[in-house]
């Protein structure tokens, strides 16, 4: 599933998922890293030593629980925005979610957004707490929403709200502002590229992806796709299960050309 829709399975979730007991500690990490590619930043920006060395740069992510405290250091510098920090701890009633988050505008503290599953499927409404834009942070915004403690394994994203479609816009020839983020960080597509490919008639994943290389970084999709799907569901006006997937292709590790030589066939 995940190789075909960037959307990890429910078991794939509850493997990276800390026990129990240690999510009544306080806040940590979670990495949602399922495939092999050749990526460690995470591990060298860990200053406690929770994730541990790679003895590979191609090996998938492990952290020790136990050592971290929910810094958000690797958050800030994972390039697939994979990491996300959960503190159950932060009321008696709701959970802290903390993920990096790159579209525009940005959310102001208080505002009731809707949390959205690994589908891009609102589930619930949660609240801004926090806002961090710092130059220092990998340009990447990290915002704390707070929700109910029931959806921390649910929960993935969010997104403001939309205004009723009963209110007339403020400017009705106005176009749709473009500078709505990235919608592909491997291959710095921003999501009014996106749009305007939807709007020339490229209306399939894999027409997407013949035209702007979208799913064919080193993520192969799981960070871009799920944002480019519902942007095809709105756009269509069709529901996101309806939509063919489009076809993907795991990473493979490097080879050395030396060996490529030494290939008598």
């Amino acid at each position: 599933m995940l190789e075909k829709t960037g959307i990890p399975t429910q078991s794939q979730i509850e493997s990276v998922f800390p026990s129990p007991a240690r999510l009544q500690q306080g806040p940590v990490a979670i990495i949602e890293c399922f495939q092999s590619i050749p990526c460690d930043p995470c591990a060298t920006a860990c200053k406690r030593g929770a994730i541990l060395p790679f003895e590979d740069i191609n090996n998938v992510p492990i952290i020790d629980s136990g050592k971290c405290n929910g810094c958000i250091l690797c958050l800030t510098k994972c390039p697939g925005l994979a990491i996300i920090v959960i503190d159950i701890t932060w009321s008696q009633d709701r959970a802290l979610l903390k993920m990096p988050y790159e579209f525009r505008p940005l959310p102001e503290a208080g505002q009731i957004v809707e949390a959205l599953d690994r589908e891009g499927q609102a589930v619930a409404e949660a609240e801004v707490i926090q806002v961090l834009n710092s130059k220092n942070m990998n340009k990447v915004p990290i915002v704390s929403i707070a929700l109910d403690k029931h959806l921390i394994k649910t929960v993935r994203n969010f997104r403001i709200k939309e205004e009723p479609a009963s209110m007339p816009p403020t400017n009705p020839t106005q176009e749709e502002p473009q500078d709505s983020g990235i919608a592909c960080r491997c291959n710095d597509l921003d999501l009014s590229e996106i749009r305007a490919l939807i709007a020339k008639g490229y209306t399939s994943i894999q027409e997407l992806k013949q035209m702007a290389r979208l799913g064919m970084g080193p993520c192969q999709g799981r960070n871009c796709l799920p944002i480019v799907v519902n942007e095809l569901s709105r756009a269509l006006g069709t529901p996101v299960a309806e939509l063919p997937p489009g076809s993907f292709r795991p990473m493979v590790k490097s080879i050395e050309l030396g060996s490529l030589a030494g290939y008598e066939e």
